[in-house]
């Protein structure tokens, strides 16, 4: 379990840092256009479990598109509280396609890893809409359900919601 638990760490480690590297070579490209070159999104996240009980917390999470209309990276974090208080910190990495369904909707599928603070490590599927009321983007909402399942033991399975703001920062 040590093993596992020092690799996932370093494929964390190594992520990060692949995300770093085509994050700043994703905003030299964007230098030219309007469109954000990162996009923070803050909310509420609810999560149900499938097999009962529920958790709710903010969220938070940052998001960049390294390869111009194919690839957009989310890295977020949100805390689970559960009815007794305690938290439970998840962390997700998604690797999303955009489709723009008109000057001000955008729909992000996405899918990718996700780890907890109680050890589970699962993945994440992920239906995001992004709605930009002006057309400059600097600020919006979105609506994001979600579906995840964890690869511990008991395969714990959940359906999410998140909803908040989008603060996007132009070049």
């Amino acid at each position: 379990m040590q093993k596992l638990r020092r690799s996932l760490c370093a494929v964390a480690r190594e992520g990060a840092s692949i995300a770093l590297i085509l994050a700043i070579s994703a905003g030299a490209a964007l230098a030219e256009e309007k469109e954000p070159v990162a996009i923070l999104e803050l909310g509420g996240a609810g999560s149900l479990d499938v097999r009962g009980g529920a958790s709710f917390g903010p969220s938070a999470a940052v998001e960049f598109e390294p390869i111009k209309n194919n690839l957009v990276m989310e890295a977020g974090l949100t805390p689970f509280f559960d009815n007794r208080g305690h938290a439970d910190w998840n962390f997700d990495l998604l690797f999303r396609h955009s489709f723009d369904s008109s000057k001000k909707v955008e729909f992000e599928a996405g899918i990718g890893p996700t780890w907890s603070s109680s050890g589970q490590f699962g993945a994440q599927a992920s239906f995001e809409f992004m709605i930009w009321p002006w057309q400059e983007r600097k600020f919006g909402w979105f609506v994001d359900p979600s579906y995840s399942v964890s690869f511990a033991p008991r395969h714990q399975q959940s359906v999410g919601l998140t909803l908040g703001i989008l603060i996007g920062f132009l070049p």
